[in-house]
């Protein structure tokens, strides 16, 4: 680290030392015991532009408070049956961990509609995939590892990638600036596999938008990109769209769902959910019903280069529908 970075993630620090009462405990929540590393996740977010890292951060800390995001894991989503219809169209787990210890998220892209529930359920269950991986997953790995582990590895599997995704922008729009805003770099590297043609056309459209910190992050594997991923993890974190060429994704090709990492059934799933059940119980007290309703979250506003990808996107999507008309 150069010396310019490493003074200013002293002035970052220095500026967070004189945070309002109001936002220290949402503030420890987000470090997690790591402050050093979060400073650095913001001050990368802004181009180690110290005034802008801090803003990024205080208004991230305020959206937090806004939105009691500290008390997201004790607002399970109830019934249970609601809850599986969203892990089954919202195609998201963790399959396991990176030989560096880093914990691998597995993202169904393709396949994953939203269609059984409302935008704000969908965006209330990623956040709470986003805050218990920051102050559960993480934390064991880092104690595991004995070093901070405060990052992840993304494979994105594109199999069933279709036009019909583009009813889809709004909401991917929304959690997409919810991570990009408060949740920064918090992903070492994505991986893309199982790519259709859909997906290589529109990517010819966006590589050029996106900043050159976020285009080396992003990896187009061959296939399913068994062979490169083995270099990285074992087989058994491989996501199961990823154990055999031609395999496909899906939400039931497995061995049964315990090894099919997006079912409610896989023991990640499991484990979160039982947690946030646990955690309203604490809250709440054994007798108390749990509410149901979903957690209504403000959708922060993307910035002019999350505008002009998703606007791209959208044009391009309704370019190839009208080429497949013709």
């Amino acid at each position: 680290m150069s010396i310019t970075n490493e003074e200013a993630i002293k002035q970052l620090r220095a500026l967070m030392e004189d945070v309002d009462d109001s936002l220290r405990e949402p503030y420890r929540n987000i470090h997690q015991g790591y402050p050093t590393e979060t400073l650095i996740r913001f001050l990368k977010a802004r181009d180690w532009n110290v005034q802008k890292a801090h803003k990024m951060l205080l208004e991230c800390l305020e959206w937090r408070t806004q939105n009691e995001i500290d008390k997201i894991l004790t607002k399970p989503i109830v019934p249970v049956d609601l809850y599986r219809a969203i892990r089954d169209t919202q195609l998201v787990g963790v399959s396991g961990y990176s030989k560096e210890g880093l914990p691998v998220i597995a993202i169904g892209v393709g396949l994953s509609t939203y269609d059984k529930a409302s935008v704000h359920y969908y965006v209330q269950s990623h956040i709470q995939m986003n805050e218990y991986r920051d102050r559960v997953i993480l934390p064991s790995a880092s104690k595991k590892q004995g070093r901070p582990i405060c990052t992840c590895l993304k494979i994105l599997d594109m199999s069933g990638l279709k036009l019909s995704a583009l009813s889809q922008i709004k909401l991917m729009t929304a959690i997409t600036t919810i991570d990009d805003l408060n949740y920064p770099e918090k992903t070492e590297t994505y991986y893309v596999v199982n790519v259709p043609y859909i997906f290589s056309a529109c990517w010819k459209t966006i590589k050029p938008l996106l900043q050159e910190r976020t285009k080396k992050k992003i990896q187009v594997l061959k296939g399913c990109g068994k062979d490169e991923l083995l270099k990285i993890m074992d087989y058994e974190s491989l996501p199961h769209f990823c154990r055999r060429e031609g395999s496909g994704s899906g939400r039931h090709i497995s061995n049964g769902t315990s090894d099919n990492c997006f079912s409610l059934d896989n023991s990640f799933h499991q484990d979160l959910y039982d947690y946030v059940k646990q955690q309203a119980l604490l809250v709440k007290g054994t007798n108390a019903p749990i509410r149901h309703g979903s957690v209504h979250v403000k959708f922060p506003e993307p910035d002019s280069e999350g505008n002009k990808i998703f606007d791209t996107l959208e044009t391009e999507f309704q370019k190839l529908g009208n080429d497949h008309k013709i």
